[in-house]
């Protein structure tokens, strides 16, 4: 794991050394263990290192023989050994252990092709200087960030948008069409980022940059066409699944430090726990975090999981505070507004591992986009089955199923209001969005905090639901309501949202690398061609998973239901208000920054400060989440950026002055 940065500039005509060293400075956390940079005429490469493999001899950047080929390198290709055997029975000839000089001497095989051979979670740069182009390449799900910014002849990149704007000739503005997209979707849509002109390469993507401009392609996508295939036996779906799981488990075992692993509670990270424990290490190291609030806490869960598979297990407790001293911290790595305060407490979590010596851990993080583990899958197939009798008064009970304590007797008059919430458009069975509909239209409602202005302005923009519904595939609409539904989950919430804001960002912003055994390419490619009835049985989430799980993980946890992963809110910001919260949620900062409607805003935080226990609806909630973190990012991004900020101390944060230079 590292964090890169580079330039490439076809008229340049000065050093950027200095830029460089800023660049990687600011990303210290990504990678505290080496640094190093390349430059020549017209490109600049820098890395920050988190040693994991060939410890010894792998400072970046790697050259090929002749040093005509450079590369910097985010991640970890998993299967470079094969690989690597494979080059050299080609003659090629290589200086370290690393999988990172893998990607040269691939490159030198296949060109621009060569991340169809990875399996793994990566970022790269390849500077070519026999043929003057820089080659970008990330992984098919976006595990791993990589951003730019593009003027003429010129192109910035690095692992975070900060990198990018250490060079004080980037703009800094922020994207509100990207906000509205956000205060919808979650997340931002496709290769877009909270700020204007910055990009990212796309998930699955490679981008070549050369005196031409810049040209993107796609080296893999998802897609559930071969989905269906019901004549193949069930057990036979299972083993085959059961193989590939352990063996992605396996290679990501691969590493010259210890791996540990996260463990929530829940069948996802206990599985993978599990295979651990049983085939390759019976010393495994797991890590949970557990909450102070009662609604949020699986500590119960996570004691019964490491009672059974005797693992040496370190905790740490999240309290309400917590969560609202550590947010700025939070917008500083998340770089983007986020409408939950889930990644805080996973922030807090990484600092445990690494408190703890560790540097890597395996997570569960992608079993539930890509086996239907979500409720929203659920409440779509009872809608659809619903729609075929709308009056029938037995098939929204249904529900219940799903929600079994809000229906529980004593709060009949919110499971008839959560009737009425699911009954909306129900016979809009044709949308192309229908499982997703109901959700979007809510969160949308988050737009009326919005000034103004950015509504005057957003409506020249156009629906953020029909600016996502133009890039769905052409057969979009021929594959089952199922992989409809997976695929808006996986486009939208996984790559933009769960992999970024609660995985690398929060995970390497305590420099610790995640792995992700579900997300290898070959369990994706394995649940996008099985039977959907075998990802969602009936109501069953996860059906196959649960049964290659059986023999492996205690029964009940096999088939425990899915809990959500949530983190309390309002009372982290209202209970004991932080400074922050005050000066950035105050009517002239508002008007200052000028994205919310000052009224509108100060309605939510009267009712938080005067209701006991600060009880806000869940829209509420996001609502409160979505300003104060898009006030946050504008403070620390745009009016008073700097490239070394420290902790938060007194009002807000302070920033020494920026200096520059590597060790």
């Amino acid at each position: 794991m590292c964090g890169i940065a580079g330039y490439v500039d076809f008229d340049r005509h000065r050093s950027i050394k200095g830029l460089l060293c800023r660049m990687i400075g600011i990303m210290k956390h990504r990678g505290p263990d080496a640094s190093g940079i390349y430059e020549d005429d017209f490109a600049g490469l820098a890395s920050r290192r988190l040693s994991i493999l060939d410890i010894a001899g792998g400072d970046q950047p790697i050259h090929n023989e002749e040093e005509s080929v450079w590369v910097v390198y985010n991640g970890e290709v998993f299967n470079y050994p094969e690989i690597r055997n494979d080059l050299e029975k080609r003659d090629h000839r290589f200086y370290t252990k690393s999988d990172t000089e893998v990607l040269v001497h691939l490159y030198e095989e296949c060109g621009t092709d060569l991340c169809r051979h990875l399996n793994g979670q990566f970022a790269f740069a390849i500077w070519d200087r026999v043929r003057d182009r820089l080659i970008l390449g990330r992984d098919r799900l976006g595990v791993r960030p990589l951003f730019y910014y593009e003027e003429r002849t010129r192109l910035i990149f690095g692992s975070e948008i900060k990198a990018v704007f250490a060079d004080p000739a980037v703009p800094r503005e922020m994207d509100l069409r990207t906000l509205s997209d956000i205060f919808t979707f979650w997340a931002p849509l496709g290769s877009m980022t909270a700020f204007k002109g910055i990009y990212q390469i796309p998930p699955g993507h490679t981008a070549v940059f050369s005196r031409s401009g810049l040209s993107l392609r796609p080296f893999w996508k998802i897609g559930f066409e071969n989905s269906g295939n019901s004549d193949r036996p069930f057990h036979e779906y299972r083993e085959e699944l059961k193989y590939l799981i352990r063996d992605a488990v396996r290679i990501r075992l691969r590493a010259d430090v210890p791996v540990g692993a996260y463990l929530s509670g829940g069948l996802d990270s206990t599985y993978i726990t599990a295979l651990v424990k049983k085939y390759f290490n019976n010393r495994l190291c797991t890590f949970s975090v557990g909450f102070t609030d009662g609604r949020f806490d699986e500590t119960a869960f996570q004691e019964k999981v490491v009672h059974a598979l005797e693992t040496d297990h370190k905790s740490t407790l999240c309290a309400e505070a917590d969560i609202g001293r550590v947010f700025p911290e939070v917008i500083w790595h998340s770089e983007v507004p986020i409408l939950r305060t889930a990644p805080a407490p996973l922030f807090l979590l990484s600092r445990l591992v690494r408190d703890n010596g560790y540097k890597v851990v395996l997570t569960g993080e992608g079993s539930d986009e890509i086996f239907a583990g979500y409720d929203i899958f659920k409440e779509d197939k009872i809608r659809r089955f619903w729609s075929k009798d709308p009056q029938s008064g037995f098939r929204p009970m249904l529900f219940r199923k799903i929600y079994p304590d809000v229906f529980d007797g004593q709060s009949s008059r919110t499971g008839q209001f959560l009737n009425a919430f699911f009954q909306k458009g129900l016979q809009d069975t044709d949308s192309k969005f229908y499982s997703h509909m109901i959700r979007w239209e809510n969160t949308g409602c988050l737009r009326q905090f919005f000034s103004d202005e950015v509504k005057e302005e957003l409506r020249r923009e156009g629906e953020p639901i029909e600016r996502f519904l133009s890039t769905l595939p052409g057969d979009f609409m021929k594959w089952d309501a199922l992989s409809r539904a997976q695929y808006i989950e996986m486009t939208i919430f996984l790559s933009n949202y769960l992999l970024s804001s609660q995985g690398d960002r929060m995970a390497m912003a305590n420099s610790v690398e995640g792995r992700f055994p579900f997300l290898d390419h070959r369990v994706i490619e394995f649940a996008l061609r099985t039977p959907s009835c075998f990802r969602l049985h009936g109501l069953k989430d996860k059906f196959i998973l649960r049964k290659a799980a059986m023999d492996t993980i205690p029964p009940d946890i096999a088939m425990r239901g899915k809990r959500p992963y949530r983190a309390p809110v309002s009372r982290c910001f209202f209970a004991d208000t932080p400074a922050y919260v005050e000066e950035l949620l105050s009517d002239g900062a508002l008007r200052k920054s000028g994205y919310f409607h000052p009224g509108r805003v100060g309605k939510i935080i009267e009712k938080c400060r005067k209701q006991e226990g600060c009880l806000l609806s869940e829209r509420e909630n996001m609502a409160l989440t979505g300003i104060l973190s898009t006030q946050l990012l504008d403070h620390l991004f745009i009016r008073n950026f700097s490239s070394f900020p420290v902790r938060h101390s007194g009002r807000v944060l302070i920033f020494p002055p920026p200096h520059s230079g590597i060790r």
